[in-house]
């Protein structure tokens, strides 16, 4: 479980205008891990989480009903597909991915709304072997703007400014 600092009515406020932007404009990231049936419902899973919930209840429901394929296409080093089974942590890296990427941007106009220009990076969950340009990252300060404006070019892919640093990275922002 991610503990995300500032996560409360104000910032999930936030982060469903994001998740509203994205959606009206054709930018939310929908993994190709989802089945019909998860695509389908997605959009409404991630508003429930941020609305009332975390990424730890969202991973549950992506976990339930097949909304998430039991294989997928994966390249082989020499070229050409293979078939292989999506991981079993596959609903955990989705939502923790997804929900820590609309808390940032949620933060993010927050910040900017109240005349804070940038955040602090910060360990959001704990890891087992912690990557070393992830620990770099820790207590370094991050201007709102462009983190907000990466992440909003960026959708599901990593970023130019390393924020959220990969999946299972652990990191998020905070107000300082």
């Amino acid at each position: 479980m991610m503990i995300f600092q500032d996560l409360d009515d104000v910032t999930r406020k936030r982060m469903i205008a994001e998740v509203e932007s994205d959606t009206a404009n054709g930018k939310l990231y929908i993994s190709s891990r989802l089945s019909a049936n998860g695509r389908q419902d997605y959009v409404n899973l991630l508003k429930e989480a941020i609305t009332s919930h975390n990424e730890v209840w969202l991973a549950q429901q992506l976990s339930l009903n097949g909304r998430l394929n039991l294989t997928e296409e994966r390249k082989k080093p020499k070229g050409g597909y293979t078939t292989a089974k999506v991981p079993e942590t596959a609903p955990e890296t989705l939502a923790e991915g997804e929900f820590n990427r609309f808390y940032i941007r949620g933060l993010c106009l927050r910040a900017l709304e109240e005349g804070i220009f940038e955040l602090e990076v910060y360990r959001a969950k704990s890891v087992m072997n912690p990557r070393l340009e992830s620990q770099a990252k820790l207590g370094t300060k991050v201007q709102a703007e462009k983190l907000l404006n990466d992440l909003r070019s960026h959708p599901g892919v990593d970023t130019a400014l390393g924020l959220p640093n990969g999946p299972n990275s652990g990191l998020s922002v905070k107000l300082p």
